[in-house]
Order: C-alpha cells, then structure tokens, then sequence
C-alpha cells in the first residue's frame, strides 16, 4: 500500500485550483447550505443550481419556508423528484422557526435530530457552515476513500463505514474540515468517478492503493442492486367540459402532489373503466393519448395515456374519499405535479 501521508495537503491544493464555481460555495449562510446539500442528494448539480437561485427568491429565509403553505413548497421542488426531500425541508423548517426560534442548530448532534438530515447532510452543514471537525460522507467520498486505502469489502458494512470515518477524522487538518470535506465531495464528482476514473489528472496517484494495484474501476465493492419492478399503469385523463380530474397522493410515493387517475395493472381501457366503475365513477371512452415511462429508484411506471369522459360529475364523497378535485386549465398548471405525470400534463393540457 503506498505512503498516504500528505494526501490531505495535496487534496486540498488540487481543490483550491480547480474547484467549480457553484453559487453555494459562496455563502456561510447554514440555511442556503442545508438547502443546496438537500437538492444535491441524488441530483446532477448542473440541474440543481437553477433550482436553488429559484427556492432561495421564492423562501429566502427559514423563516419564509416555514410559513408557506406545503403545496407552494412541492410546486417549487417541482421536476427535482423525491419530493420527501421537500416534505422533510418544511417540516424542519417549521422547527426550526418555531422551535428554536429561526436559529440554526450548530452542531452535528444536533441537526441530525432535524426530519430528512442524516449522517452525511448533517456533518456537511456542520463541517461548511459551522467548521466542526466532523466528516461529511456521501457516495463520492466512499468511492474516493475505498480507493486511496484500498477497500476490498462491501463498502457499506458498518466495520467498513467506521474505518473509513476514523481515517478521515484523522485526516482532517486542524480548521479546514470544511475545505477538507468539499475537496473529497469535489474530487469524487470530477476526477474520481465511477467509471473509467480520470485518474492521470488526480492529485492524488501516488498514495492511491487502487491507482497502485490497477483497480479502481472495481471499486468501491458493493452488493448488487435490484433490478427495478416494471409496472404497467394507466394513467387516465378524465375531462368533464374544461376540467379534469386530479387526485392529490395519500400515498407514502409522491405523497401530497396531484396526479391523474392511476389504474395499477390495468392497462387497457377495458381494464381502467372496469377499475373506476367499482370506485362509482361513469365513464365514456375517448381514445389513446400516447405512453410515458418514469424510473424511480425501485419501480418503473410503464404508463398508457388514456382519455376518458366523466358523464356525470364525481359527488363530494368520492372527492373527499379520493382526495379529488376537478382542476381547471389554471389549477393544473398551479398544482405540483410530479416529473412523472409531465407527458400526461402536456396532453390534458391539450385537452382543456
């Protein structure tokens, strides 16, 4: 294994010259940071930083956030996916305004208590905003870590997870936890990636006991993922006159957004007007709208755009039962919607 002593130093250095110019590393402000850490979970930063200018203006304070209604804050997010992401925004929001009087936690122990922070947004915030010498450890420093030292084992076991956390409290330099922790992130995303490492422009080759051994393209070792579950859905775009019927989300999936009329499994129209009959509505069948397919982390929605015709209005117990509501040209571009309802919004758009 090669001599990793210095490799903090040399990290550091390739960052300070080559780091990218995003508009939250321009700011020490713990509420624009806990917002950027949040979007960037799961999401490509060139599709974040649009968002984030835009969240900021629309919630420019904590207290901002708090008070606004969840709809306007998922019609925000909107486009961004995993919406948890947003719910649990607001409901730490709504803490920290209330319960803590709109002063950000500091410490690492303490805003891991927060809805939606874990381990690693929490050491971020903590490391950025506040300069504790505590580790931030997403998938970018796994992978970078697992290589540098040399890490043959399932990355995600918890013997492996507390050395990789040990080493990187003891690499720390005294006061840079901040510049330390981004320089790993950074690193991570443009140099050591997953495949095909850049590894003749990083820094740090001649401590790498993967670049060493010649297999960093193996690592980090991981069990292998799922396959995700394929689900034919029909999505049903049902008018009466210039409305069409949304149903708001109860479900833990897309919880609190709108969405058209969903038919798991059903995914001819025989089979979807079989499905709302029992539910008590009276449909005429008007034609296929096109398909749509949405990947989600463990599904995959196979979707049959289908137009149907309500002939008589919904009454207010199955508006009430379904969380439903006939929705106007206007409402449905006002209502959050979901990035997988973007084909169906596009044809009932053309349809009312």
């Amino acid at each position: 294994m090669p001599n990793i002593t210095g490799w903090p130093g040399a990290l550091i250095k390739w960052y300070e010259t080559y780091k990218r110019d995003l508009p939250w590393r321009h700011t020490g402000d713990p509420y624009k940071i806990w917002i950027s850490e949040i979007m960037l979970q799961q999401t490509r930063v060139d599709a974040v930083i649009a968002y984030y200018r835009r969240f900021l203006q629309a919630f420019p304070t904590v207290h901002a956030l708090a008070s606004a209604p969840e709809e306007t804050v998922l019609k925000a997010w909107e486009g961004l996916g995993y919406y948890s992401r947003a719910r649990n925004l607001h409901k730490a929001a709504k803490i920290i305004s209330a319960s803590l009087s709109g002063t950000f936690p500091a410490t690492f122990e303490e805003l891991i208590k927060l809805p939606g922070i874990g381990d690693y947004t929490a050491g971020a915030i903590a490391s950025i905003a506040f300069g504790e010498a505590v580790p931030a450890i997403d998938g970018n420093v796994k992978r970078v870590t697992s290589r540098i030292l040399g890490l043959r084992e399932n990355i995600n076991q918890p013997s492996v997870m507390r050395d990789i956390r040990q080493t990187l409290m003891d690499a720390m330099p005294r006061g840079k936890a901040s510049t330390f922790n981004q320089s790993l992130m950074e690193l991570g995303a443009m140099i050591c990636i997953p495949r095909s490492p850049r590894c003749n422009a990083c820094p740090l080759t001649r401590f790498c006991d993967a670049y060493a051994a010649g297999d960093a393209d193996s690592l980090p070792v991981m069990e292998p993922k799922k396959p995700p579950l394929e689900i034919a859905v029909a999505v049903c775009l049902m008018t009466y006159h210039d409305n069409i019927l949304l149903f708001k989300r109860q479900e833990r999936m897309l919880h609190g957004l709108y969405v058209f009329g969903l038919a798991e499994d059903a995914p001819t129209p025989g089979d979807a007007l079989a499905y709302w009959a029992e539910c008590g509505l009276k449909l005429r069948y008007l034609g296929d709208m096109g398909d749509a397919r949405h990947v989600f982390t463990h599904r995959i929605w196979e979707m049959k755009l289908l137009h149907f015709q309500l002939l008589s209005l919904p009454d207010d117990a199955f508006l009430q039962q379904h969380g439903a509501l006939l929705a106007n040209r206007e409402q449905l571009k006002a209502l959050p919607l979901p990035t997988a309802m973007k084909a169906a919004k596009q044809a009932a758009l053309q349809l009312i």
